[in-house]
């Protein structure tokens, strides 16, 4: 998936009947659904059973099966709750007839509550001093040609990596990154548009984070990585067709499960989400 408005086509969900929607997919290279596709499918579909003046806070997902590129996913919304102020809904997306990914996610009316605070944003280079993404992997063409076809594929972001890790290097690293990304082309104005646009990309590079401090021990190939969880907490209104910076870290990984957190700043040092996922990082068996 290449243009900007491929994704936005893949955002758009198909109604079936009262709080059932069917949405496609995109055929990643690797063979199985992206899950950020899902979490921002299933968000889209809790969007469109909630009041326009109810915005996305907080969502809490588990990956519970492997999804098929080549089957739609249908996406069942439950109204738990409609308040004065809140609205939660359980999601769970489904293909041939399991669910592959539940969810809980809530909703809150925008308030001028000027109670505040928020970390800082790391002191990083800005993304007009740095390579591509698609830069940085351009050596792979002649080196690694399926390590290319799996890495390169053209995104609808564009991602500008602070620290430029080699995927061929075996050299263990600390568990932190940073990440400047945006949409490239300029989108609706439109939060919730917006909201499900970042819950989509957030699933990028957090499980990558986890394995930096063990490279020395891991090939191309030798292990089985999948998502396993996914929470996400919206602070503050941002545009995702402007530079947002993902600060990444991971405080663990054991158990064939690596953990992985983020913070993502606008470009003036604005906090406006945090993200949190566990990870599948298993040994491939012979």
């Amino acid at each position: 998936m290449e243009k900007v408005s491929q994704l936005l086509e893949l955002l758009t969900l198909e109604k079936i009947e009262e709080r059932i929607f069917r949405g496609q997919n995109y055929e990643t290279p690797w063979g199985r659904v992206f899950g950020g596709q899902v979490l921002a499918q299933a968000i889209q579909a809790a969007i469109l059973t909630v009041a326009d003046d109810r915005y996305l806070h907080s969502m809490h997902g588990y990956f519970l099966r492997p999804g098929d590129i080549k089957v739609p996913i249908v996406y069942d919304v439950d109204v738990l709750r409609d308040g004065g102020s809140f609205s939660t809904r359980r999601v769970i997306a489904i293909q041939k007839g399991k669910p592959i990914f539940n969810m809980a996610v809530s909703f809150h009316s925008l308030d001028d509550n000027q109670l505040e605070h928020q970390m800082e944003m790391p002191d990083v280079p800005q993304p007009e001093n740095l390579k591509t993404s698609e830069q940085l992997l351009e050596h792979l063409k002649k080196e690694n040609p399926f390590m290319y076809k799996m890495l390169f594929n053209p995104k609808p972001i564009e991602f500008r990596p602070v620290e430029a890790i080699d995927p061929l290097e075996r050299t263990d690293h600390k568990p932190v990154r940073n990440i400047w990304f945006k949409v490239k082309e300029q989108l609706p104005d439109d939060l919730k548009l917006h909201q499900v646009i970042l819950a989509y990309i957030s699933d990028y590079n957090l499980m990558t984070t986890a394995t930096l401090p063990n490279r020395s021990k891991m090939s191309p190939g030798s292990h089985f990585f999948a998502s396993l969880d996914h929470a996400m907490w919206f602070h503050r209104d941002f545009k995702a067709d402007e530079w947002l910076l993902y600060s990444l870290d991971s405080p663990s990984s054991s158990n064939s499960r690596g953990l992985g957190r983020g913070r993502i700043f606008t470009s003036e040092g604005v906090l406006v989400a945090s993200t949190i996922q566990e990870g599948l990082m298993a040994p491939m068996r012979s």
